[in-house]
């Protein structure tokens, strides 16, 4: 009988070892810059053509290798950070495994030019699918520059899997932020296209906070400090103004590497428990220094799961010192960190007649009305409720069937001065209808509306836009400015005059009809972070989930005071829309008590 257990060839085995370690360009990018700052590197470059597939150039100046070394580094389990097991418990670098190298070799062209500092030649060793095909002499400056080219081009699966180029540079921008915030003695740059997107040089860890997420960082971040016996936290925490609901900035190192660790974000969270909804996030950089024998990070490839001696004890100390410090300095005024460019602040002068900031005011404006898309469709919704939602119907809500709950019986007009809307809590419009009282949700009721009315602009040859009179211009971060650029499209078709300005300088001309007064800096970067968090390439997607954060951002909050006339529009509005029952991430709009209901209460 024929063996049917056979042993693996080499190229093969090294194939599926490196699916292990590298599976995007990012991963090669993350481990090459990584093996540069244990070389002792204090500048490094990095420089890609089409987000890595095509190529990635990483350059150092740290120890670099003879050409003895070089040899072996591209050898399984070939390393200069450990000799036996027990170094596992000491370990100061990133690498230690010896996988990195022959991991990428296996699925890439690789070129490696190195020199040491004491040698006068250098070695240039060539490697494709983990065959050296040369290696010689070289003339190189000290350190290493290693170039991958046609990341996959003997994986032909996983080569398909790749996501669009600015999907792939995004993973890029992040790992290569969380070695530059866990090393900011260390210069970065990085340049794709030829064009240069990083320049960080060395600096104090706030200061590179601001550079890789932009000023704002600087008046959004408290320190935080406390020294123990075991364990010495130090970093920054955001203060109750600056919290997010979504695209918070959030990051833990372990001696010196990045880590994830839900526990302590947990213990993060407790310190704001309380102060902020529950619903928004603070962004935090925290640096956790502990004896290297107390933690155990050969659990996972990747090497961002971390297992700590002392979790519990660690937990408690980090939610005190995260708590101390928002009670200590929330109410303390902030200093501008960077006041270089900061132009002369006037002296107040006492006698100067005060004047009032020229605000563009319209006593008419009404939240409801103006630039509603009228259809034929909304028309017809408005006119006969009742026979649109005569009998259940089942839709589609966020890909899942959801059931909606049918309303016999016509809605009673708001016009009637017999019956008219009634707000409760200045959160819920209450009118009466056949079936009996309808209470409604008036932030939901106008999300839908407004999120129907950005949809339909969106799907029209022209959308519905207000052009600014002065220009706005801010800073993304390098990472949302590479989703900006594949975004564009989706901003335009909603009505957004968005020019970029470079190196992640954009300039709001317009914004959608009904957008006028938003925070637009904090308006696109949460339709950018919603993308992120649950990321989409269909473009109709894409579009729903930027209408959805624009009709969140400009819907009346629940707190607020409507008139009479508002709450009718609202109503009618309701009425008009495609599926008035749900949010568009199906949250209910309204429920109806019936006169049966209502009686058994009494």
């Amino acid at each position: 009988m024929e063996s049917k257990v056979r042993v693996l060839s080499q190229q093969v085995a090294s194939q599926i070892a490196a699916g292990e370690v590298v599976n995007r360009p990012a991963s090669v990018v993350k481990e090459l810059v990584e093996n540069a700052v244990d070389a002792g590197a204090d500048s490094i470059k990095v420089v890609l053509t089409d987000a890595g597939r095509t190529s990635i150039q990483v350059t150092d100046n740290g120890c670099g290798m003879n050409s003895e070394d070089a040899r072996t580094a591209f050898e399984r389990h070939a390393t200069s950070k450990i000799r036996e097991s027990d170094d596992l418990f000491s370990l100061t670098t990133f690498g230690f495994r010896g996988e990195a190298l022959p991991s990428i070799a296996a699925v890439a062209e690789v070129q490696l030019r190195t020199r040491t500092a004491d040698s006068e030649t250098g070695t240039a060793i060539t490697i494709k699918a983990s065959e050296i095909e040369q290696q010689e002499p070289c003339v190189c400056p000290a350190g290493s520059t290693f170039t991958v080219r046609n990341l996959f081009y003997n994986v032909p699966a996983r080569r398909k899997f790749l996501k669009s180029n600015q999907t792939e540079f995004g993973h890029i921008l992040t790992e290569i932020g969380r070695v530059a915030l866990a090393h900011p003695e260390v210069a970065v740059e990085l340049t794709h296209q030829g064009e240069q997107i990083l320049s960080l040089p060395p600096s104090a860890i706030k200061q590179r906070i601001i550079n890789l997420f932009g000023r704002k960082m600087n008046e959004a971040l408290l320190p935080v400090e406390v020294e123990t016996s075991v364990v010495r936290i130090s970093g920054f925490c955001s203060n109750l103004d600056n919290v997010k609901g979504k695209g918070a900035k959030q990051f833990f190192f372990v001696n010196g590497r990045f880590m994830r660790h839900p526990y302590f974000h947990k213990a993060v969270l407790s310190a704001y428990e309380g102060l902020v909804p529950e619903s928004d996030q603070p962004s935090y950089f925290l640096f956790l220094n502990v004896p290297p024998e107390t933690i155990d990070v050969n659990i996972h490839p990747t090497k961002t799961e971390i297992k700590f001696q002392d979790e519990q004890v660690i937990w408690k100390i980090l939610m005190a010192a995260v708590k101390e410090t928002v009670g200590r300095f929330e109410e303390m005024p902030t200093i501008d960190f960077n006041t270089a460019d900061m132009p002369d602040i006037p002296i107040y002068d006492a006698s100067r007649p005060v004047t009032q900031p020229r605000v563009s005011y319209n006593p008419d404006f009404n939240p409801f009305s103006g630039s509603r898309i009228e259809t034929g469709q909304s028309r017809a919704n408005r006119e006969n409720w009742s026979k649109l939602y005569g009998d259940a119907i089942e839709r589609k809500v966020n890909d899942g069937a959801i059931p909606f709950t049918p309303m016999s019986g016509t809605l009673v007009q708001p016009e009637d001065e017999t019956l008219k809307p009634y707000q409760f809590a200045d959160r819920f419009i209450l009118v009466p209808s056949e079936q009996g009282l309808m209470i409604i949700d008036q932030h939901r009721a106008h999300v839908r509306v407004l999120y129907d009315r950005f949809m339909a602009s969106a799907r029209s040859s022209v959308s519905a836009s207000q052009g600014l009179l002065f220009p706005e211009m801010f800073q993304l971060s390098a990472s949302d400015a590479a989703a900006f650029a594949e975004l564009k499209p989706r901003f335009a078709a909603l009505g957004f005059d968005l020019s970029d300005m470079g190196r992640g300088a954009i300039a709001v001309q317009g914004v959608p009809s009904g957008m006028e007064g938003q925070d637009y800096e904090r308006l696109i970067t949460d339709m950018i972070a919603d993308l992120r968090i649950n990321p989409t390439h269909e473009e109709e997607r894409q579009l729903e989930s930027m209408a959805l954060a624009m009709a969140r951002k400009a819907a009346i909050p629940s707190g607020r005071r409507l008139s009479e006339k508002e709450m009718q529009e609202l109503v009618r509005s309701l009425k008009a829309c495609s599926m008035p029952s749900r949010t568009p991430d199906a949250k209910t709009i309204y429920l109806i008590k019936s006169e049966e209901e209502i009686s058994k209460w009494f």
